[in-house]
């Protein structure tokens, strides 16, 4: 399976560090880890993260990813998202990419990212 893609801040990843598995808001209040496949990235970002910095995305090997991944929309539209039912174990996470908006605020997959 290809890798998929989670945006977040730095800070909250290394938070992550700490506690030995990384979990956000949406685990709490929806159920689940949103997360984009490759194509899917710059659309994200664009949509939910315009305007911040400080920002890293994470690289999650879906085989090694311990928490249940449900390809799925949910949302009613056509776009099938992966999003991972539990905690994210730290050692799915294959790399940490820094990905900070560019000059005109426009967000471009980091070269190290798989476009897939």
């Amino acid at each position: 399976m290809a890798i998929i893609y989670h945006i977040t801040s730095a800070a909250r990843w290394a938070s992550a560090q700490t506690w030995g598995q990384y979990t956000v808001d949406s685990l709490h209040s929806e159920g689940f880890i949103h997360c984009s496949k490759p194509g899917q990235v710059i659309a994200t970002a664009a949509r939910y993260y315009a305007g911040q910095s400080g920002l890293v995305l994470l690289a999650i090997a879906p085989a090694r990813v311990k928490s249940e991944i449900r390809f799925e929309n949910l949302t009613g539209g056509f776009e099938i998202f992966p999003h991972i039912y539990g905690p994210l174990n730290l050692d799915a996470v294959t790399a940490v990419l820094p990905f900070e908006p560019n000059p005109d605020g426009t967000f471009s997959l980091p070269v190290n990212a798989s476009a897939g």
